[in-house]
């Protein structure tokens, strides 16, 4: 380093001493929070860029870099060698690191120096300073990846890396999530560093079990009868003696001196189950080898292109299955009478001995003999291989002709495979999926585990297809300013109350319902035209009226409506002729020639003045035969004449 540089780091050195001065000054509580902004370090940031002026005439930029992170890892190193995480002065790391997160949105260090300070501070820390390291990383996720975040992705990525593999999944559980949730949440959607472009499959995952000991000889017939006939679960002296010998067991993976048995011997003994099963009982022993043998297929699918081992597999799932459903009848009746002695006991739960509740997670299942009829009779672990397989039928079913036809213009050849599964393999593979789906919505909770499962899945299948496609980007442009101001004021415009009319289209007039209509009602009621026979005059205008419509009328429909409204006037005129005039209706036919009701009365001819004899008090029954003739003229046809 030449004599400039040391100047220069000397320099830097009382720069970032004189920051963490005012930091402190600014924060005496000791905690995280609040974090330290550009603001709080105004004053000495503008010295410290007239003074980094001075020093970068001299230097390039490089080499700028290459001072100012030297300054900031010697003081760093200074400060974690003399602090613990514990000690409440452990701040002025916390400050250091949002000083470097300053000088790196600024420009004015490498951007990925934090990220680099932050690795070796989680390497130098235990799982429990791991915590309080990462409690820092999430209160500064958003400010820290805002910016330069292609020069920091590989080492937040390294890092996070590197403390799962520090991390159990059985004791460190929620921690683990956090690392992912933080990652998840620091990397765009489409970003391609966790996809598995080239489709590899983890086949160092390999499930090891038990060899059980080989049966007897045909001449020793009784013997089988009699282990047979044994309860499941119990075994001989020897054979406890000799499983014992051959497991052990190490973070919760079974380990074994025997080799995997080979999935093409597992064909007949699966027939062998079916047979246990159509008698009543599930033969363990057989299977054992049978149920752990699909491991090797899970963790290999492309095993499954060789049609020996197709085959050994849908013999041993269909087994699997067949006894899975054989457990479910028999563990019905011990769940209901656990179930009654839980409700006597009360809500008590178990806990363990820090108060916490104990959980059914499990990194890997042993595969111990010893265990292996507890494991099949818990409905997580049955749950749990079925879902493996549901994965798996899954991507058997990506291979049919139908599937890879919708794929055939994907660009990543590399998960693309040759391989077609044949139509009787694809039937297969359907039932099967059903039948597993049916098997999994049994119980209180088993629709909706299977719910949430399908839609997993689901899912799954649309992220297989975006990395065979070749991870075209997900992200959409963002709305211009113009667009949404645009939409903003269509939005507001149909929004808008409107000026309805006062009335509208199609609407009835509804005035008579205000108040100072209601008031005057009575005295409509009143009113002559309401209750007054209307005068046989009143129809003349209006039925020579339709006539001349009836007359000029252009279509049929026109003419009918005149001919009704004619006929109802008519109707009316000749009901109110028979009151005054009926002697004139005989003249009128079928609605014609109704001027002569509108006609004036003839005069009337004064009365004869009485004779003498009336005033003298005579009868006025006996009348004149002139009178009687005229009184027999006035006799209706209805009524008879009196018979003299």
């Amino acid at each position: 380093m030449a004599a400039d540089d040391i100047r220069a780091v000397k320099t830097y050195r009382s720069l970032v001493q004189d920051l963490l001065a005012k930091a402190t000054e600014l924060k005496t509580d000791g905690g995280i929070e609040p974090p330290l902004s550009e603001a709080d370090l105004g004053d000495a940031l503008q010295l410290i860029e007239q003074r980094r002026e001075l020093v970068m005439k001299e230097q390039s930029q490089q080499a700028h870099y290459a001072v100012v992170e030297t300054a900031f890892r010697e003081k760093f190193y200074d400060l974690l060698v003399s602090t613990s995480i514990d000690d409440p002065a452990f701040i002025q790391i916390w400050n250091l690191l949002d000083i470097v997160s300053i000088f790196s949105d600024n420009d004015q260090c490498e951007p990925g120096l934090i990220f680099w300070l932050i690795e070796e501070l989680l390497d130098s820390q235990t799982i429990d300073g791991c915590r309080k390291v990462f409690d820092y990383l999430e209160s500064r996720r958003e400010r820290n990846t805002a910016k330069h975040f292609k020069q920091k992705s590989l080492i937040i990525l390294r890092s996070c890396n590197e403390l799962l593999r520090r991390l159990s999944r059985a004791e460190d559980t929620v921690f683990c999530g956090r690392v992912f949730i933080f990652l998840f949440q620091s990397f765009p959607l489409g970003d391609k560093s966790s996809v598995n472009l080239r489709g590899e499959y983890h086949t160092e995952n390999i499930t090891t079990f038990d060899e059980l000991p080989k049966p007897q000889e045909s001449n020793d017939t009784a013997m089988d009868v009699d282990a047979s006939s044994a309860p499941a679960g119990e075994e001989s002296a020897a054979d406890a003696a000799q499983t014992s010998e051959q497991t052990t067991t190490t973070e919760g993976v079974t380990t074994t001196r025997s080799e995997t048995p080979q999935p093409s011997k597992a064909t007949p003994q699966a027939s062998s189950v079916k047979e246990k099963k159509d008698g009543g009982a599930i033969d363990m022993d057989v299977l054992y080898p049978i149920f752990w043998g699909l491991q090797t297929n899970f963790s290999a699918p492309t095993r499954l292109f060789d049609p020996d081992h197709f085959a050994s597999f849908k013999a041993g799932l269909d087994a699997t299955l067949s006894a899975f459903k054989k457990m479910n009848t028999d563990l019905d009746v011990r769940l209901t009478s656990k179930g009654l002695e839980e409700s006597r006991r009360g809500p008590k739960r178990r806990r363990m001995g820090d108060g916490a509740e104990m959980t059914n997670f499990n990194p890997k299942y042993l595969t111990s003999r010893d265990l292996f009829e507890l494991e099949v009779n818990d409905v997580a672990f049955r749950r749990h291989i079925l879902v493996q397989a549901l994965i798996l039928l899954d991507f058997m079913i990506s291979l049919s002709p139908k599937a890879k036809a919708k794929l055939s213009d994907s660009t990543n050849k590399s998960v693309l495979y040759s391989y077609v599964l044949s139509d009787e393999d694809a039937t297969w593979v359907a039932e099967t999926k059903a039948s597993i789906a049916s098997y999994l919505q049994q119980g209180s909770e088993g629709k909706f585990y299977y719910r949430m499962v399908d839609t997993v899945l689901t899912r799954d299948k649309n992220w297989v297809r975006w990395k065979a496609e070749g991870c075209p980007p997900i992200e959409r442009t963002p709305v211009s300013v113009q667009d949404h101001l645009d939409t903003q004021a269509s939005a507001t415009k149909v929004a808008a109350n409107k000026r309805l009319r006062a009335t509208p289209l199609g609407s009835l007039d509804l005035g008579f319902l205000r108040d100072d209509k209601n008031l005057d009602g009575m005295s409509r009621l009143k009113e002559p035209d309401r209750f007054m026979t209307p005068v046989i005059d009143s129809y003349k205008r209006g039925i020579a009226d339709d006539e001349f419509n009836i007359e000029m009328a252009q279509t049929q429909e026109e003419k009918d409506e005149h001919a009704k409204e004619k006929a109802s006037k008519t109707w009316r005129t000749l009901r109110l002729a028979s009151r005054s005039k009926l002697n004139l209706l005989e003249k009128i036919e079928d609605g014609k020639n109704l001027n002569i009701l509108f006609e004036p009365p003839p005069a009337l001819e004064e009365p004869a003045k009485p004779d003498a004899t009336a005033e003298n008090g005579v009868n006025a029954t006996d009348s004149s035969p002139k009178q009687d003739a005229g009184k027999e003229n006035a006799v209706t046809p209805d009524q008879p004449a009196e018979q003299g």
